[in-house]
């Protein structure tokens, strides 16, 4: 019998073989092995020491020479990373039983041209390699989640696991970088928050909205309604594409004229590049500006500029370019309610149920307002509001700027002996987001039990003591793989939540959330795409002149012109630009090991990430699953320590991350460090070996936030340099904000060799603190320098009024001083507000609107002119002037010695808000600190002074 008969790579085809237990005739028939790379043994060039910077250790430390296993195996991470199952095979040194080497995470790419700030973290993330329809931007082992598939298949007395599905039971929190990351405290936003980068995005209340694209509106505030030109066309690799342009002119801060490019590059690909990019990072043009294919040639490379047209002048174009990127924003939301009785949880059993029972009606009454369909003006959610064919009544609310229908399925109709009831579940099944009530003693939620194609998310929330004064309630979320984790986090356990207007809040936030972040899901992330084509196409087809690229920039159209651009501002200009710049870097939370100093445990993992750095935030993006893994203002990073390619960031009270770059040595860390210098206030820091004296004392003391309140004269202390007000970021290698006050004096006081990372104090000797710090200390302190004067009894007691609190309200809010928690105003998006105050629910797509000034002014308050009472008069006058005994009918008017005051008074605070914020700008950390203070102290004393005026004009009235 011939040895070939058949088998695979056999010349001839036929059956397959038998098996044999022929040793030879298996090696035969196994495909041909491909050819050995060769392998080298070269020593890698040996680069130079690396220096950090502020050392005073003395010690450089050597690069740390490369593992035998990487050196023997280079060739092949530079080929094709090793499968899991061949693992043994591409690593032979694992036979000797040593544990397998994970590869080390290469650097994400970042986009050219070098120096484009981007406007938001979809920016970041835009990719010029084309993507198949139908794949999202989450993928379902990184979706952002904390949930493994252990986690996946947990339950509980609320909610059963299934799969497709992640169970969120409570405690899980937010990832960050590397691990769970603590909740932020505001003024800070959620990582998922974070959207804008070149513009200030405060957190405005107490639950933040996350996964909303708000640089969607880039197009509509910095383009529509100004000159500028649109580009359509169909790129062979891209598809078709949307480009637009517009020429800006700047005073910049030493009186000259600053000219940039502002540009958005739209393809099929729901990320949007928009940003900035300046005419000094450009190579230079003639006086008029550069052409659109000179600047689409370096900020839009993989761009073909043969395909572009200029866009037609139709008004429809620049409506369809708002429509186009505004359609991730909708501000009109419905969302489902089913009922489960005790007993109950199956879908059958939700959807027959008929009437509501009295915990049911409670939780309605604590969610929104039930209002008549039949006349409703507002959103309503597919629902008739003329022949009542959908119900009579429904559950309506609003929340932060958005319109919210509820689907009720008791409200909805009714369908006698039909267990499916297609007239509730058409509603209800087409929710991407569903809220599962239960009663007490239901059983729990299994959303395997759900049949539809859009419920993605469901909150389940039982009901504890219902309609009594004890009544709370706890939650449980289920969403599916592809939709990534969103806030607001879920308490350990799911609550319990007391029934008051928090939980509305937490509820309401958590189910916007749930609807935007399954967006990023694979069904929802292809109808967008394809929808988003179908606009491009449109534009690329029909709305396009003859006017080719090449044409466009023989006829100088005038946005594109300007005047002679001045003289190069010198090295370093282009780090000034108000948007993100981008690096690629490999992080981890904490800070690397000082020379000489000991570790108490494992470094984080290094993650591949994308740094960027705004003039107002610090990002590090996750390109892999389009995460923001970690954020903070500028103005609370307070140090760094570099080396050739390494940087520890230290920020807020003390926390460090690790950025490790590529490249040549100290180019890409230079840049990184020359950026900090001009956004933040931060400094370098200075790492100190410290030796003990003979009776072994280091000779300072130090405060249990670490700032060095006494150092002692002529010890090593201080002649290795530290002073009163350092502050101590790092001992023996541990963050101080990881280490509690008693384990640090415990390092300080025992350790045989102390090497401590110092932040020096500023120039006038007193310690930095990050904004964070400064803003927690003004709320526990209303005044540094001593408590306001106590109030007397008689006056403790008095009830302000209506025009009092609203124009203390307006002095608060005018002086910038940020608010507490919980009197935070919701924030109404920049592009909402228009002169003719839109409602939420008209179209955004209509027309642009004219952005008022929303700084309040005190004189509109007190433009009355006040009249001076006579010596006799004992009737207070009204607002023109006309006497009135009667004093009901001045109950919303101040009396006119109360207005009287009002106006030096107002005056008097706004100016002095005014000084101290305008000198706080250029002061130092210590002095917005101070500057806070006197605000707060301002505040207290009109209160004061108000409140005894309010008093008086009571006895009067």
């Amino acid at each position: 019998m011939p040895m070939w008969a058949g088998g695979v790579g056999s010349p001839r085809r036929g059956m397959a073989p038998a098996s044999t237990d022929d040793l030879f005739a298996r090696k035969l028939r196994q495909p041909a092995r491909p050819p050995l790379t060769p392998h080298t043994f070269d020593p890698r060039p040996v680069r130079g020491p690396l220096l950090r910077s502020g050392s005073d250790a003395g010690e450089a430390r050597p690069p740390t020479p490369a593992s035998p296993r990487a050196r023997a195996h280079s060739h092949e991470e530079a080929s094709r990373p090793a499968a899991t199952s061949t693992r043994l095979f591409t690593d032979p040194l694992a036979l000797l039983g040593l544990p397998a080497e994970e590869p080390e995470p290469a650097f994400p790419p970042v986009l050219e041209p070098r120096w484009f700030a981007h406007y938001d973290v979809q920016s970041l993330l835009f990719d010029w390699a084309p993507r198949s329809q139908g794949t999202g931007s989450h993928s379902e082992a990184s979706s952002g989640t904390l949930a493994s598939a252990e986690d996946q298949a947990a339950s509980s007395d609320l909610l059963y696991g299934a799969p497709g599905f992640v169970c969120e039971l409570g405690g899980e929190g937010e990832l960050g970088l590397g691990g769970p990351a603590s909740p932020p405290v505001p003024p800070a936003l959620p990582n998922a928050a974070v959207s804008i980068l070149e513009e200030p995005q405060n957190r405005t209340s107490a639950y933040s909205l996350e996964h909303a694209d708000l640089g969607a509106g880039y197009y509509r505030k910095y383009f529509y309604g100004k000159e500028h030109q649109n580009f359509f066309g169909m790129d062979e690799s891209l598809g078709p594409v949307a480009v637009s342009l517009r020429r800006e002119e700047k005073e910049g801060s030493g009186g000259g004229t600053l000219h940039s490019y502002r540009v958005i590059v739209r393809t099929t690909q729901l990320r949007t590049l928009r940003g900035t990019i300046s005419e000094d990072a450009l190579p230079p043009g003639p006086p008029r500006g550069l052409s659109p294919r000179k600047l689409l040639e370096h900020v839009a490379p993989q761009l073909s500029p043969s395909c572009l047209r200029l866009g037609s002048a139709s008004p429809k174009v620049p409506r369809t370019l708002l429509t186009l990127d505004e359609q991730v924003l909708s501000f009109q939301r419905k969302v489902g309610i089913l009922y489960c009785r005790a007993g109950q949880g199956s879908e059958e059993e939700m959807y027959n149920n008929q009437e509501a029972g009295p915990a049911f009606m409670q939780f309605l009454t604590l969610l929104g307002d039930v209002v008549r369909l039949k006349g409703f003006e507002s959103y309503r959610a597919q629902l008739d509001t003329k022949t009542d064919s959908t119900g009579t009544h429904s559950l309506y609310t609003t929340y932060q700027d958005h319109e919210i229908m509820f689907h009720v399925s008791t409200m909805l109709p009714y369908t006698p002996n039909n267990q499916q009831q297609l007239l509730r579940k058409r509603h209800i099944g087409n929710d991407i987001v569903t809220i599962v009530f239960q009663e007490p003693g239901s059983k729990p939620f299994c959303p395997a039990t759900i049949r539809s194609h859009f419920q993605h998310v469901f909150l389940v929330v039982r009901a504890h003591a219902p309609c009594t004064p004890h009544t709370s309630y706890r939650v449980a979320v289920s969403r599916t793989q592809d939709t990534p984790a969103f806030g607001p986090a879920l308490p350990a356990g799911g609550g319990p939540f007391a029934a008051n207007a928090d939980f509305r809040a937490f509820l309401l936030a958590k189910a916007l959330n749930g609807e935007q972040a399954a967006g990023h899901a694979r069904q929802f992330h292809a109808m967008a795409t394809r929808t988003r084509q179908q606009y491009l196409q449109d534009l690329a087809t029909n709305e396009v002149t003859t006017t080719s690229l090449d044409s466009a920039s023989r006829f100088g159209l005038p946005s594109l012109g300007g005047r002679r651009r001045a003289a190069p501002r010198g090295p370093g200009a282009e780090l000034q630009a108000a948007g993100s710049l981008v690096w690629g870097v490999r992080a981890a939370s904490g800070a690397r090991v000082a020379a000489g100093a000991q570790a108490s445990g494992p470094e984080g993992a290094e993650v591949p990430c994308l740094l960027g750095i705004s003039a107002e935030a610090l990002v590090l993006v996750a390109p892999r699953d389009g995460r923001v893994v970690f954020n903070c203002a500028c103005r609370d990073v307070l140090a760094w320590t570099f080396s050739e390619q390494q940087l520890d960031l230290y920020h807020g009270r003390g926390e460090a991350i690790t950025l490790r770059f590529d490249g040549s040595p100290g180019q890409a860390v230079g840049e990184v460090v020359a950026r900090l210098q001009l956004v933040s206030r931060g400094c370098e820091t200075r790492e100190l070996a410290l030796p003990r004296d003979g009776q072994g004392r280091l000779g300072f003391e130090v405060d249990a936030e670490g700032f060095v309140t006494h150092v002692e004269r002529f010890t090593f202390a201080e002649t290795a340099g530290l002073r009163p007000g350092a502050r101590l970021l790092r001992v023996c290698g541990q963050t101080l904000p990881s280490l509690r006050p008693e384990a640090a004096a415990q390092l300080l006081r025992s350790a045989p060799k102390v090497c401590v990372t110092v932040l020096p104090p500023d120039e006038s000797g007193r310690p930095r603190r990050s904004f964070s710090e400064l803003y927690m200390l003004s709320l526990q302190e209303p005044s540094r320098r001593g408590a306001p004067e106590p109030v007397q009894d008689e006056v403790q007691g008095v009830t302000l009024l209506p025009t009092t609190k609203q124009l203390l309200h307006l002095c608060l809010q005018d002086g910038g001083s940020p608010p507490a928690p919980g009197d935070l105003a919701e924030e109404r998006t920049e592009f909402l507000h228009s002169q003719n105050s839109l409602s939420p629910r008209s179209s955004l797509s209509d027309e642009a609107p004219v952005l008022p000034n929303t700084t309040p002014d005190l004189l509109l308050a007190t433009t009355a002119k006040p009249s001076v009472p006579s010596a006799d008069s004992e009737v207070p006058l009204t607002q023109d002037g006309t006497g009135s005994p009667s004093g009901s009918e001045d109950k919303g008017n101040p009396a006119p010695e109360l207005r009287a005051s009002f106006l030096p008074r107002t005056l008097s605070l706004r100016n002095s808000i005014s000084r101290i914020m305008s000198e706080a700008g250029s002061g130092t950390l210590e002095d917005e600190w101070q500057a806070i203070s006197e605000i707060a102290s301002t505040c207290n004393t009109i209160l004061e002074s108000l409140s005894r005026e309010g008093e008086a004009t009571r006895v009067l009235q």
